[in-house]
C-alpha cells in the first residue's frame, strides 16, 4: 500500500539531495508504515547527519512509522541553538570525541592526531569493522562512503565533503566544534599513542647529528617509539592550528 508524505530538508542536508529537491517542500509516495529513518536514507541522506525530525510539527525518533498525509521536516546538527536531548533524533557524542576513519582519510587522521584527538585509522579497515568499532568504542565515524553511514550500527558519523586534507580537518573541527579541545603535539601521528617527554640522552642514538646539535627538547611515542622534536613540521602544524583557531573566533 502506498501513501503520500510531504518532506522538507533544511540547511546542509540539501547537499545529499538532487537539485530539484533542494531547499523546497516536495510530495512523495511512500510505502505505508515505512519508518522515517528508511525514508530519509532512501533519499540519500545518512541518518548520522540528522539531528531533529518533526512529523506534523512534533519531534520523533528514527523508528517512527509514517501515515498518509504526514508532513516531515528534517534538520541537521544545530551548532548555535540549544536543542534538548528529548528532541534529538540521535544521541550526542561524548564531550571529547574519539574518531575512527575509513581507508581514504589517512592524511586527515594524521592531522587529527596532531591536534590531540584520539583517532583510529588503518588502510585495511573493512566496512563491518569500521561500523563495529564506531559502535563499541563510541567513536565518530568519518568517511566519504555514504553507504557506510547508512549502516544501522553506526549512530555517530559524518560524511566528509572535501577531498583536500587541509580543508577536511577544518571541516571536521567546525562540524563538531572542536576548537576549544585542540591539544597539539600530544599524540603520535603514525600510531595514535600518547607522547611523553624524554631526556635528550635517552634518545640520542635515534637522532641524526644535526638534530642532536640543534635541538634539546624531545618527545617519544609510548606506542611505536618514534621520536619527535620541534622541527619544521612543528612550524607548519602550528600555522594550521593558528588558522583553525582564527576560524573558530570568526564563527
Amino acid at each position: 500500500m502506498t501513501i503520500q508524505a510531504t518532506l522538507r530538508f533544511y540547511a546542509e542536508l540539501n547537499f545529499f539531495l538532487p537539485a530539484a529537491r533542494r531547499q523546497v517542500t516536495f510530495d512523495l509516495p511512500v510505502a505505508a508504515h515505512q519508518s522515517v529513518k528508511d525514508l530519509i536514507e532512501s533519499l540519500g541522506v545518512p541518518h548520522t547527519e540528522v539531528e531533529l525530525i518533526l512529523v506534523n510539527g512534533e519531534p520523533v525518533d528514527f523508528s517512527a512509522l509514517l501515515n498518509d498525509g504526514d508532513r516531515i521536516s528534517v534538520y541537521p546538527t544545530f551548532e548555535a541553538l540549544d536543542v534538548t536531548p528529548l528532541l534529538r533524533a540521535r544521541f550526542d557524542a561524548q564531550h571529547r570525541p574519539g574518531f575512527v576513519l575509513d581507508q581514504h582519510l589517512g592524511r586527515l587522521a594524521a592531522y587529527l592526531r596532531a591536534l590531540g584527538f584520539d583517532t583510529l585509522y588503518r588502510n585495511d579497515y573493512d566496512d563491518p569493522e569500521l561500523a563495529e568499532t564506531s559502535d563499541l568504542e563510541e567513536r565518530i565515524l568519518l568517511t566519504r562512503d555514504l553507504g557506510l553511514l547508512k549502516r544501522r550500527r553506526v549512530t555517530h558519523g559524518y560524511y566528509v565533503r572535501s577531498t583536500d586534507p587541509r580543508q577536511q580537518v577544518s571541516e571536521v573541527v567546525r562540524r563538531f566544534d572542536l576548537y576549544h579541545l585542540i591539544e597539539p603535539f600530544r599524540r603520535c601521528v603514525h600510531c595514535n599513542a600518547p607522547l611523553e617527554s624524554v631526556d635528550k640522552a635517552d634518545v640520542a642514538d635515534q637522532l641524526e647529528p644535526r638534530t642532536l646539535e640543534y635541538y634539546d627538547e624531545f618527545q617519544r611515542c609510548t606506542g611505536c617509539g618514534r621520536v619527535y622534536w620541534k622541527g619544521s613540521h612543528t612550524v607548519h602544524m602550528q600555522q594550521l592550528i593558528d588558522d583553525l583557531l582564527r576560524e573558530g573566533l570568526a564563527e
